[in-house]
């Protein structure tokens, strides 16, 4: 039976359970810890940024949105240490404050290696393309509402909750439009490159001597072509 007899439908639920893969897997590789988020998800009409740390990105093309991180100071505390760590850094030498610097410049990029993920799920799985912009962290002792700053007919908002490997909570809000992609042709999701893959690969392909600077100019812009 081919694809224009049986049409399978990607709709809203279906993106946001993409990203919420996206967030579990980036995490838990990051701090080494189980990231896990609940099984049902929240209807509502707006995005916030909320206390103790909020982080947002807009992100557009193939079909446009927002996406809204709001993490506790202890699950703040708890990822950016946990990454930290792992990355062989001596906990004395950690902050102790969700409020200082180190902390937002570490979950900023936590979310942007997130929605890099996302993206590249996007392109692989939906054969489209969105691009975002840079993260934003902020540091709130109050909520802020957040409109979306971009052309939404219809719009659909989600919140999910999450846990840390410690029992913290943070949460997930998205914002799209109401959405549908509906397969038209048979196709392996797998042709198209994984980006971490290919870099694994030109790893494994590298050599002592150093690259020309036209081909470490080509490859840079192939991975920027990529999202990375």
């Amino acid at each position: 039976m081919s694809a224009q007899d049986n049409p399978v439908i990607y709709g809203t639920e279906d993106i946001l359970r993409s990203l919420c893969n996206s967030v579990t897997r980036v995490l838990s590789v990051a701090t080494q810890s189980e990231i896990h988020y609940s099984g049902m998800v929240q209807r509502i009409t707006k995005t916030c940024l909320k206390p103790d740390i909020g982080c947002f990105v807009l992100f557009d093309g193939g079909f446009s949105g927002l996406v809204v991180l709001n993490f506790s100071a202890q699950s703040a505390l708890e990822l950016y240490e946990s990454y930290m760590l792992h990355m062989g850094m001596d906990k004395a030498e950690l902050a102790t404050s969700h409020t200082a610097d180190e902390v937002s410049n570490v979950m900023g990029e936590l979310m942007n290696q997130i929605v890099g993920d996302f993206t590249g799920k996007v392109a692989r799985e939906l054969q489209t393309h969105i691009t975002q912009n840079q993260p934003k962290m902020l540091v709130l002792n109050k909520q802020v509402m957040l409109s979306v700053d971009t052309n939404l007919d219809q719009p659909e908002s989600r919140r999910v909750t999450f846990f840390t490997g410690r029992h913290n909570i943070f949460y997930l809000e998205l914002a799209i439009d109401r959405t549908e992609f509906i397969k038209l042709n048979d196709f392996d999701a797998n042709d198209t490159p994984d980006p971490d893959e290919l870099i694994a690969q030109a790893g494994k392909k590298s050599t002592p001597s150093a690259p020309s600077q036209s081909s470490s100019s080509e490859q840079d812009d192939f991975l920027n072509s990529l999202g990375m």
